[in-house]
């Protein structure tokens, strides 16, 4: 049995899913075709497209107690993250792909884009999260460049509410699908993939989520990503998280 790279506790995970054509994300699968979009036609009754459609989710969620090769360094421990993120697959894999991960951490940011290639940049963000007798709220915010002057920024926020006593959702749920990926799969630049297990227990979700996205996906993501401000969700989680393990890369061609 291999050793975790990383170790942590991922909670309050918030996922806020789009159905977008395909062919937007197809540009982005590695060259060499180990990988294809992972995609559904049962959306239609959500407010989807009737025919076939790939996924794309917003994600946020807390990183508590985090560890690289079991040690706690000062300063990585506990920190909020937020990322775009679509489904692949390789055979009967599942996975996800990350068209960006944003952390508040430099040194997070560099150990990510050096160890495993992934897309992570930093800037600030913040994590709220909320009990009552009756709901849980997550809030999540991200401050980027952008706004009215040259030098500006703009708040981003994500905030997710929902009842309180998490339960499974059923394992041929649409949330169940999204919520649960045991593979994360990396381009490498000079052809082919790279894939690495993210080993977790089966996630609880909170019932009846409410989603508020006043997000910029153009400001953040590029200007391809502008509809998604204004567009409707498919669905929406919350999920309560577990510890997680995540174990170093292998060649995925």
């Amino acid at each position: 049995m291999p050793r975790p790279f990383l170790s942590a506790r991922w909670r309050h995970l918030a996922i806020v899913t789009y159905a977008v054509d395909p062919a937007r994300l197809a540009p982005f699968l590695p060259r060499g075709g180990a990988l294809t979009l992972d995609t559904r036609d049962d959306l239609a009754v959500r407010g989807g497209p009737a025919g076939r459609a790939a996924l794309l989710s917003l994600v946020a969620f807390e990183f508590l107690d985090t560890r690289v090769f079991g040690v706690r360094w000062p300063t990585m421990v506990n920190f909020p993250e937020i990322n775009l993120r679509f489904y692949v697959r390789r055979g009967e894999q599942r996975g996800v792909m990350f068209l960006r991960e944003i952390v508040p951490l430099a040194a997070i940011a560099f150990v990510a884009r050096h160890v495993y290639g992934e897309p992570y940049v930093t800037a600030p963000v913040e994590a709220t999260i909320t009990h009552d007798d009756q709901s849980v709220r997550a809030e999540y915010a991200l401050t980027w460049p952008g706004g009215e002057s040259p030098h500006g920024h703009r708040r981003h926020v994500l905030r997710v509410e929902a009842h309180r006593s998490p339960s499974l959702p059923a394992p041929d749920s649409l949330d169940h699908w999204i919520k649960e990926h045991q593979w994360g799969f990396t381009a490498d630049p000079r052809g082919g993939a790279w894939a690495y297990e993210v080993r977790h227990p089966v996630w609880r979700a909170y019932p009846n989520p409410a989603a508020e996205v006043a997000f910029g996906f153009g400001a953040v993501y590029g200007p391809a990503w502008v509809d998604l401000d204004s567009a409707r969700p498919v669905s929406v989680v919350l999920a309560e998280g577990s510890d997680v393990s995540v174990f170093p890369r292998r060649r995925a061609d």
